[in-house]
Formats: structure tokens, sequence, C-alpha cells
């Protein structure tokens, strides 16, 4: 399998000048040293408005910036939001991502899940599958030699040739976040990467990936004229030290993440609260202090641990056919430090005999696509929990208000 590494830009509070300097510079060198240590991906969000959980609202900045720092990994938008932005916007921003990068891009997209970040765009949560899957219809042209046009419910473009063009032809390779299970099927449905951030067990990624690649064999319909991508990637949590108790002690921002994604997810089209209303890392303080089991429990899962113990996690996913491990480090307030060293000793010590392996799992995709192989299909009723494993332990207490919006 590959590697990627995944960022949110997180900065718990209490905030003081320059830690968002500090916050970028320090992603930028975690990435820097990624790619010389030999990991294959990394991925960067589009969020908006969402304090401490992330404050990454320019990929295309970020990524651009990585892209003369690095050599080798790829440099994947993780994903760039179709409904706040338009398409021909996006289209200009992925090629020239590719360019900077030398044809390194890797087009995730997504649509959003918050209505804290769709409202000030004059997006409707109920409209945004829709607008989605205009959004696509209408870049893919664009990236082809020449002029296009689109006319649609939500996008109005007059015919122009929009540039640059990508170095990757006919196009970088496209990738769709999955927020909800169901939609990792639907990716393969439309012919896309699955980029699941669900945090699922290893019985449950093995039924997902029998779900996605069955939907991509057998029941594909495109949305647009692209060129297809039959991969999956899930995201974990991650922390790699010498012991057990030393990664579980360096990795208390894996359970912020984990902590402020059920926070949130407990209201309505999963708003905020206004601005400056409630401190996220005070809440997660309150709700660690009084629930320490569950905390020691979230912590115990994920890929949180010594060489060996995320040896043996690492190997029942190989057996489910994931295309990529994304790893989960920079979170809640991990430090900078620790995020290196984790980084250092599992490229050392576990990634390789996983990346050697990746030929045998080409062999079974390519026997897979070409029907030589007939996946069994597995019912996904019991595997469709978001916050599957320990992570359904952490049940933060929303205040009404809140989950009432």
């Amino acid at each position: 399998m590959k590697f990627g590494i995944f960022y949110e830009l997180q900065l718990p509070r209490p905030w003081h000048p320059g830690d968002e300097l500090t916050l970028y510079q320090n992603a930028l060198s975690q990435i820097e040293l990624a790619d010389k240590l030999g990991y294959d991906h990394a991925w960067q969000v589009e969020h908006h408005f969402l304090e401490e959980y992330s404050h990454s609202p320019a990929p295309e900045s970020f990524l651009a910036a990585a892209s003369q720092r690095t050599k080798n990994i790829r440099l994947g938008h993780g994903i760039c939001q179709l409904t706040t932005n338009h398409p021909a916007r996006v289209a200009e921003r992925i090629a020239t991502l590719d360019l900077l990068s030398n044809g390194r891009c890797e087009f995730g997209m997504g649509e959003s899940a918050s209505e804290t970040e769709l409202e000030p765009f004059g997006v409707k949560m109920g409209d945004k599958r829709e607008i989605f899957e205009e959004a696509v219809r209408a870049i893919f042209p664009m990236f082809k030699d020449g002029g296009s046009e689109h006319h649609g419910k939500y996008f109005d473009m007059p015919l122009r040739n929009v540039l640059p063009k990508p170095a990757q032809k006919p196009h970088p390779p496209l990738w769709v976040a999955c927020s909800q299970l169901d939609t990792l099927a639907k990716c393969g449905e439309w012919g896309m990467g699955a980029l699941g951030f669900q945090f699922v067990s290893a019985d449950a990624a093995h039924a997902w990936v029998h779900a996605y690649y069955n939907a991509f064999v057998k029941r594909q319909k495109k949305l647009a004229d692209y060129q297809a991508n039959p991969n999956i990637a899930l995201v974990s949590f991650f922390m790699c030290a010498k012991t057990d108790e030393e990664a579980r002690q360096r990795a208390d921002g894996d359970t912020f993440f984990q902590f402020s994604l059920k926070y949130y997810g407990a209201s309505s089209s999963r708003q905020r609260p206004p601005p400056g209303t409630v401190n996220m890392w005070d809440e997660y303080n309150k709700w660690k202090n009084a629930n320490p089991e569950a905390h020691a429990s979230a912590l115990r899962g994920g890929l949180i641990g010594s060489p060996d113990t995320i040896r043996k996690k690492l190997q029942k996913f190989q057996s489910s056919n994931i295309d990529q491990v994304v790893l989960l480090n920079q979170a809640g307030k991990n430090t900078h430090e620790h995020i290196c060293g984790s980084l250092e000793l599992f490229a050392k010590e576990v990634m390789p005999e996983f990346q050697a392996a990746h030929p045998t799992l080409l062999k079974w995709k390519e026997q897979v696509l070409n029907r030589q192989i007939d996946l069994e299909e597995i019912d996904t009723a019991a595997f469709r929990e978001r916050f599957g494993g320990n992570m359904a332990k952490i049940k933060p207490v929303v205040p009404a208000t809140i989950a009432a919006e």
C-alpha cells in the first residue's frame, strides 16, 4: 500500500500572535521531511470559518508552497470545495498547481458538510450535491485544448479558453471526499478515487473496499468525460514512538480531533456556534477529565503505538486491499518535534515493507477491474457507523442551543 499524510491545520485555543505563522511553517517543514523519507502523498483540506478545527481555507496556496520544497511526494487537494468555488477558478488552480509541481497534483473534490461553511457563499445544504455534480460537468471540458462553455442551473460560463492547462493529461487523478460511508460506493459508481475520512475498523474497510470496486466495475456511471481513477484511501489517526505508552502520550491531539468531529456532528447541518462563543480546547479538556477511560480507549485506536503495534494493525488493513492509508498526525496540540519523530520512525521501521508489497495489490486490482476476480457483494449495513471502533466511546455533551440549530 501507499502512505499519505493529512493536514487540517488545527489550532486549538488559546491563540497567540505568531501561532498561525508557526503552524503553517511547521506543516511545510513536515511535508518537506515526508518527501525526503519517501512518503507518497500529502493531502490538504479546504475549510472555511471552522475555529480551532481547521485554519486551511486556501489549499492551493499551501500546496503550491509545498511544491517548491519537495521533489517526489504527490500533492493532493483533500479536498477542493466545488460548492464554494466557481468551476473556472477550480480548473485554473488545479492546472497551475500541476505545472508548479511538475505533474504531481491530485485533484480531490468535495461538497463541504457544514452549513457554517456554505451559508456565507449563498449555498444551501439541500443543494450541495446537485451543485457538486454540475460543477464536475463544467470543469472537465476546461482542461481540454481550446475553449469551453457551460450553461446550467448554478453556473453560467460563456465560451472561454480556461488557461493554463495541466501538465498531466488529460488531467490530474480524481478523488472525492467521503465524509459519509455511503459515498465510498458512490465514488466507485462515478469512477473516481475515494478519500475516506471515516476512521473505520479493518472489517469495515474490507466491506467498503468490496462495495467500492463492485460499484466501479459493475455499476459505473461517470458524471462527465474524464479518466477514471480506481483507488481507495482511508484516513487513520497516527503517532509512532518507541513504545505504545510513549505514542499515546504524544497523540493527545488525535482525541481532540475526534472530539471536535463528534461535538459538531451532533448539531443540525453540522452548524458551528457563533465566532468566539465556544472554546473547543476547554470543552475537550472538560470531557477528557470527566471520561479518562473513554479517552484512554480512544488512544488505543488508529495507528498509534510502537512500530510493532502499528505493523500488526496495518497488516489487517493490507488484507483488505486498501490502496493508501492516510496518516493524520497534525492534530490538536501534537508538537512539531513529535510529528517529525513519528514520521521518521515509521518511515525507517514500518513503511518500506508495505510499500514494497504494493505491486501485489496492483496485480489484484488489475484482476478485479478485468473481471478475472469477482468480489463478493457484502452487505454494508453493519458498517455504516462513521465513528466506529474506540472512537465510538467519545460522547461529548453538546449544549442544547447548538444541538438544536
